[in-house]
């Protein structure tokens, strides 16, 4: 009797551990922060810096459950962060600065950027007649509606001094464009020069022998790139949320950059279907080049060097005539960074 009391007693203590475990669990999980995120592009080997926060549960650490989704261009996400799709967005900071010039109640603000060199182009076939926007007239160029070249190209136009009404321009699903280039149905086609070059090798291509890169940073625009944006709602509401990200994501880097492999895993978990030699080679060049320039030593990896970016803004509201030029801290807002020092290490 004493015995079977004991056992009773026994699992009695155990249902109200578990029960006050399930609530705690359950307390725990309801305090979490969740963060909607679109992505600039489809799945590919650079987005292993993001998804190594995930999957180091370094995002759970800091409060936080957050939901990735592929992109389709990386000034698509702008728009879709300002009418509260998502919570923020791995975009492009040349058409935040468009929209904050059009919509400064609406638009998002940066808040950690990513591409630091301008990574914008019209790539053509290595034998064509087309070798500087000067050339451009009177040919056809093609791109995806929500590419960031292509929505950069007026303020190409207007800095080089050509006529962009005289450039015939074709849009295109995005997939399709490097195999719209080889067959000749355009004669240029507008992104970003790492996707162009290994999205060329999944087909066949050898974009060093067989296309040409006519590179915007080349003609005097010397812009930023990708950041990661966040909403009006979400630095206002949670401002301990977007510093929580930013930390997380700022570690995530640091390990992508010193386990490369393990960031493309990251990538491969989530599609299976990426030919992994090739995103290695995308992750490696992107790091080289676009995430490498000489002001992050002194500013640190995800901040903006002031002046520069007022050049950026002022040459995008010259270029497409924008009804106001929006101050530095509607576009960036550092507020939000790791430590200087957290950040100073990240490229080492």
């Amino acid at each position: 009797m004493a015995n079977h009391q004991m056992k009773t007693r026994a699992r009695m203590l155990a249902l109200a551990a578990a029960t006050a475990l399930s609530a705690l669990t359950g307390t725990a999980a309801h305090a979490e922060t969740s963060i909607k995120m679109v992505l600039n592009w489809k799945y590919e080997g650079p987005q292993g810096l993001l998804f190594l926060a995930e999957d180091k549960g370094y995002f759970r650490e800091e409060g936080l459950d957050v939901t990735f989704d592929q992109g389709n261009g990386s000034g698509a996400g702008v728009p879709l962060v300002a009418n509260g799709a998502y919570d923020m967005a791995f975009g492009d900071i040349n058409a935040l600065i468009e929209l904050a010039a059009k919509k400064p109640e609406d638009a998002p603000v940066g808040v950690f950027m990513m591409y630091s060199q301008p990574p914008f182009t019209v790539a053509v076939k290595a034998d064509s007649p087309i070798k500087s926007p000067a050339d451009f007239p009177g040919h056809t160029l093609g791109g995806a509606a929500n590419d960031g070249a292509l929505k950069l190209f007026p303020a190409l136009c207007a800095i080089t001094k050509i006529d962009c009404t005289k450039v015939n321009i074709t849009n295109m699903q995005p997939n399709l464009r490097e195999q719209m280039l080889m067959k000749g149905q355009v004669e240029g086609v507008f992104g970003y020069v790492n996707t162009i070059r290994f999205s060329s090798k999944l087909i066949g291509v050898d974009p060093d022998k067989e296309l040409r890169f006519i590179r915007y940073g080349d003609y005097g625009m010397d812009l930023y790139s990708n950041a990661i944006i966040a909403s009006k709602k979400l630095v206002k509401d949670n401002p301990d949320a977007v510093k929580g990200f930013l930390r997380a994501i700022n570690k995530s880097i640091k390990d992508a950059i010193k386990d490369p492999d393990a960031a493309i895993a990251a990538v491969q978990k989530r599609e299976p279907l990426i030919k992994p030699v090739i995103e290695r080679e995308r992750f490696d060049a992107t790091i080289a080049n676009e995430m490498n320039h000489d002001e992050i030593a002194k500013i640190g990896f995800g901040d903006v060097d002031d002046a520069r970016l007022g050049k950026s803004i002022d040459i995008i509201v010259k270029a497409k005539e924008l009804p106001r030029t929006p101050a530095l801290t509607e576009v960036f807002d550092r507020s939000f960074l790791p430590a200087k020092d957290d950040r100073l290490t990240v490229m080492n």
